[in-house]
């Protein structure tokens, strides 16, 4: 492009047709040339001169080109209009350069045109409040909402969790395990949850920015407690708080173990000394047989895609399957409101799952027009053996939600 541009204002003159018939002439004889002699290869022949006479001049032409004029056409005569620039490539090539800078500036100095849009707010997160807490935002994808086009708990959970693994991550924790730290991959340590306890007020919908807070703290001597708080990026309103507790397991042995103290030397300055962010709910999760449920869902199995890097089920994929059993008027028309859940145990890839639910209400045939309802729920394997036990709180949806969860679109003809 630059070169187009020079050569539109300064044109290159092409070489003259008696260029070549001069040195056609040439040859044959010797050229002298800044006092340098170049002699014929056959014999000494003539020489002549680089600096001799120019030919005679008859009316302002040589002779020379007199002798040529019935053979080469005479080259246009050298006026001023014609030694000009071409000035339609010169255009072109100063708006071509022009167009592109202008498209590399509003790349660099982009700013969002809706008060909305965020630059970047979707990185790993940072360490906020003296490096206690680790924040991240989240936005809602569409494959993340439900039928009432709100977020489902499987999506709030598995964004706590998210934070949760980039916390230790980003405080240079991490090692070569799933959320373990340098001193307990040494020692085959993970992570695994005990109780878990969340509490919904208001469900992100598609779009949203969440932003995510969470920290750790003691729990005992041998547990950590790690609290969760999300709100609406935009509003700051706060939508999910939630609270677990978190004990060591030998990932070999599959047992519990104790906190090392090497292990403790690294946490223990992450810790925060503060209360738990929701009340513990210290009611008893009573157990569900078949005689005590009302709906019961079998032959759950795990995928191979339900496993972590540590050959564990993911804990939130145990949510979905405990609402397998729940009634489907309650998920039509309530949404889960608090969630409590005690795991037992973990079970093999192998295994077959069984869900239990019973509902607290002396009409469950119907229970679409209820108010806040509340389930007890068990997730057991074929053989009587319990791996959680939960209850939940469900309160109706808004009126709007509830309408769309009920437009059927009419059959075609």
């Amino acid at each position: 492009m630059a070169t187009a541009a020079t050569a539109s204002i300064f044109p290159v003159p092409s070489p003259s047709p008696d260029a070549g018939a001069d040195g056609n002439k040439l040859v044959g004889g010797s050229v002298k040339l800044q006092g340098l002699k170049s002699k014929h290869a056959s014999s000494g022949g003539l020489q002549v001169k680089a600096h001799a006479q120019a030919p005679p001049k008859i009316n302002g032409s040589t002779v020379e080109s007199l002798k040529h004029d019935d053979d080469l056409p005479s080259p246009p005569p050298r006026t001023f209009i014609n030694q000009l620039p071409d000035w339609s490539m010169l255009l072109a090539a100063i708006t071509t350069i022009f167009l592109a800078a202008e498209k590399q500036w509003m790349m660099l100095d982009w700013k969002p045109r809706r008060s909305d849009m965020l630059i970047d707010p979707f990185g790993i997160g940072r360490i906020v409040q003296d490096g206690l807490v680790f924040r991240q935002n989240f936005s809602i994808r569409s494959y993340e909402i439900g039928a009432d086009r709100t977020a489902s708990i499987e999506t709030v959970m598995n964004h706590l969790q998210e934070t949760a693994l980039n916390h230790v991550k980003t405080a240079g924790l991490l090692g070569d395990g799933f959320g373990s730290t340098p001193e307990m991959c040494k020692k085959n340590l993970i992570w695994v949850v005990t109780r878990m306890q969340v509490v919904v007020d208001r469900y992100p919908t598609w779009g949203d920015v969440v932003q995510v807070d969470t920290w750790v703290s003691a729990s005992g001597k041998n547990g950590m407690r790690r609290d969760w708080l999300l709100r609406d990026c935009k509003t700051g309103e706060i939508l999910t708080r939630a609270s677990s507790v978190w004990v060591m397991m030998n990932k070999l042995t599959r047992r519990l173990s104790k906190i090392p103290e090497e292990v403790r030397a690294e946490i223990a300055s992450y810790f925060v000394n503060s209360a738990p962010i929701l009340e513990e709910d210290n009611r008893k999760l009573s157990k569900l047989d078949d005689n005590t449920a009302d709906y019961i869902r079998t032959g759950l199995s795990p995928r191979w895609n339900d496993l972590d890097v540590n050959q564990h089920v993911n804990n939130v994929k145990y949510i979905g399957w405990i609402l397998e059993s729940a009634p489907q008027p309650i998920l039509e028309s309530h949404e889960l409101s608090a969630m409590t859940l005690e795991y037992r145990r973990e079970y093999g890839r192998d295994s077959v799952l069984q869900s239990l639910t019973a509902v607290s209400a002396a009409d469950v045939g119907n229970l679409a027009r209820r108010g806040q309802l509340e389930c007890k729920h068990l997730l057991r394997l074929e053989d009587g053996a319990e791996i959680v036990r939960g209850r939940t709180e469900w309160r109706p949806k808004p009126v709007s939600n509830f309408d769309i969860v009920n437009q059927v679109p009419a059959e075609s003809i």
